[in-house]
């Protein structure tokens, strides 16, 4: 859990400084874009928003 607890932090501490550098106020894409890039920078392994199939009863939607 120790693990999973300092991997946290380190994510916390590279989303506060992509804020505090950009300030409140852009559209969500432009933090995660900057967040992406820090995490990387850092060696932490990262994906962005990988293509997750919806199910509505037995139909499946390839849009979520």
């Amino acid at each position: 859990m120790n693990e999973i607890n300092t991997l946290t932090e380190t994510i916390l501490k590279y989303a506060f400084k992509v804020h505090s550098a950009l300030g409140p106020g852009l559209l969500e894409s432009s933090y995660k874009e900057c967040l992406f890039y820090e995490l990387k920078k850092n060696g932490i392994y990262t994906e962005k928003e990988k293509a997750m199939p919806l199910y509505c009863e037995e139909i499946k939607m390839d849009i979520g």
